[in-house]
């Protein structure tokens, strides 16, 4: 709620020159380089259906839960007061609100029940709004939506499992799934010894005794451990372990089919950096009841389509966050005077926010054009299933390297009051980090990337292609690209050390194409020539002379 009439008036001093309050806002009304990204990416539905998310997210409600959420952490609750073993998570309310504005609003469904129509880019644009109320919540979201390119894999799962992932009903109880009317999915694939090496996970699979004709029929029993458990009070996981033939992957339940609680136990909440409202945990399965998805051995095929969708978030969660950043320090630029200006007139200032206000737009532009790559793929469209290949990693992989530096220095344009934790930017750095570690950290995402270009000829294609309408209109971009060829025609010796600079070579051309394409000039020359060009720094603030700083500011809110 907001404060009613603060005292300004105070016995030593008056509080002045601060910033008005922000109030209610309208997140996609006041957010241009969306607009127009959903008005060319999308069908025109889709930003009908994000209108009251805009409005919601923008709210001073919406916001105070997010910082609600993250003030009070999930709590473990190992057992009753009489010692019967529980393994449940306690939330604050404000998360379970949250939750329920998504998934009551279907952004965890929308992608199928739109799918080949527009359902990606509704997800995506949902999920960069959400982000900016609170980035911890959106993990349940992401692995729920997520989950239903695995079920699909096992025909029987999914129509018992399906209709509850779909409902656009939010219930936190722990309950079976039988019990409920809408159901959420986490994910638990990391052990101690393997990290991200996931074929070296020791976690044991024996096929279970239950009777034939049960719903349980095929059921396993799983032992072993996980190092993170990601949304660990969700009512199903989907899982690796060893089976005899190999690695599979497993849904497990939180009750079993006779509706007793899993032998899932928490072994401790991780205590992170940031992603604060939301809970990771450590578990062990003791004879867990598990049912299989696909093939015995095929475990990590399964789930790759559940990798690509969960990385597009990844890929997409950080530009909300940065576009966070960026407008909490444009608006205290706005409403602050320093030596005899206000500062969003002083050069500095301007040079640096209109820096931020590039990237931001970018990868903007590279998540809508991901996203629709998903829903062409949806749709049979060759070229757009090779793009949908690789461009998540691309952006996921760009977009994270970027988050964190542009969150400092929104930060610094605030000085000390940004670096308090009652400010958002102190949350939002602490968060920058995940997504870049979350499903692949960048060593994984790279060698992906050149596994993608070596295997898959037809993605090299689809990406020259995207590439080929702009050739020739930019003189930087020009000579980026040339680049990027010559070093996609190295023996593979050479292009693996290199391969961090390819894949941001690839990232910034990709985006750098897109702003060309349909951003105002103003955006898209200035982001080559700061991006590709000679003048490139590390830094953010550092635009060449003449640089149009008015118009790209002019696109901001006010």
């Amino acid at each position: 709620m907001p404060d009613h009439a603060p005292r300004t008036h105070l016995a030593t001093h008056e509080v002045a020159n601060q910033p008005p309050p922000v109030g209610d806002r309208d997140l996609l009304v006041d957010d241009l380089p969306l607009r127009e990204a959903l008005a060319r990416e999308a069908p025109s539905w889709v930003a009908e259906q994000l209108a009251p998310l805009g409005r919601d997210i923008g709210s001073e409600r919406v916001r105070d839960l997010g910082e609600q959420a993250n003030r009070h952490p999930p709590e473990l609750r190992l057992f009753d007061r009489h010692g019967r073993r529980l393994d449940e998570v306690c939330y604050h309310p404000a998360y379970h609100q949250l939750m329920g504005l998504a998934i009551e609003g279907g952004w965890h469904a929308v992608a199928w029940q739109q799918e080949g129509r527009g359902g990606h880019q509704a997800h995506v644009a949902a999920l960069y709004l959400m982000t900016q109320a609170e980035p911890g919540f959106c993990c349940p979201v992401t692995m729920t939506h997520a989950a239903m390119p695995v079920l699909r894999h096992s025909p029987a799962v999914a129509a018992r499992w399906a209709p509850g992932l779909l409902a656009n009903h939010y219930d936190p109880r722990a309950l079976p799934a039988s019990r409920k009317q809408g159901l959420t999915f986490g994910m638990a694939m990391t052990e101690k010894q393997g990290g991200s090496d996931v074929r070296a996970n020791s976690t044991q699979a024996q096929p279970s005794d239950t009777p034939q004709g049960e719903p349980a029929e095929g059921g396993w029993r799983l032992t072993g451990h996980k190092w993170f458990c990601s949304a660990p009070m969700s009512d199903a996981f989907l899982t690796l372990a060893q089976t005899g033939a190999g690695l599979g992957c497993f849904l497990v339940p939180r009750f079993t089919p006779d509706g007793e609680r899993n032998a899932i136990e928490l072994q401790r909440l991780k205590d992170k950096c940031g992603n604060r409202a939301n809970a990771s945990a450590e578990i062990e399965y003791h004879g867990a009841w598990a049912e299989p998805i696909g093939a015995p051995d095929r475990g990590i095929a399964t789930l790759l389509e559940m990798v690509q969708q969960t990385r597009l978030d990844a890929a997409t969660a950080p530009v909300g966050m940065m576009r966070q950043a960026l407008v909490e320090a444009w608006l205290h630029a706005q409403g602050r005077h320093v030596f005899g200006r206000v500062l969003a007139e002083q050069p500095l200032m301007r040079m640096v926010i209109a820096d931020m206000a590039l990237e931001v737009e970018a990868g903007i532009a590279l998540a809508l054009r991901t996203a629709r790559a998903f829903d062409g793929a949806a749709r049979g469209d060759a070229s757009e299933r090779a793009l949908a290949r690789l461009l998540p990693a691309l952006a996921k992989y760009w977009h994270n390297k970027r988050g964190p530096g542009l969150i400092a220095e929104a930060m610094e344009c605030l000085g000390g009051i940004g670096y308090v934790e009652e400010a958002p930017l102190a949350r939002l750095y602490r968060e920058a980090p995940v997504n870049s570690i979350w499903e692949g950290s960048g060593n994984v995402i790279c060698l992906d990337v050149l596994r993608a270009l070596a295997r898959h000829p037809e993605v090299l294609e689809a990406l020259w292609q995207e590439l080929a309408s702009v050739r020739g209109q930019q003189s930087e971009l020009d000579a980026a690209l040339n680049d990027l060829e010559r070093l996609l025609d190295a023996p593979p010796p050479e292009r693996e050390p290199r391969v961090r600079w390819l894949v941001q070579r690839l990232a910034q051309c990709l985006q750098g194409a897109l702003l060309l394409r349909h951003a105002p000039n103003a955006v898209g020359e200035t982001f080559c020539r700061t991006r590709l060009g000679s003048e490139v720094s590390p830094a953010y603030g550092v635009l060449p002379m003449g640089a149009p700083v008015a118009e790209i500011l002019a696109r901001l809110p006010g």
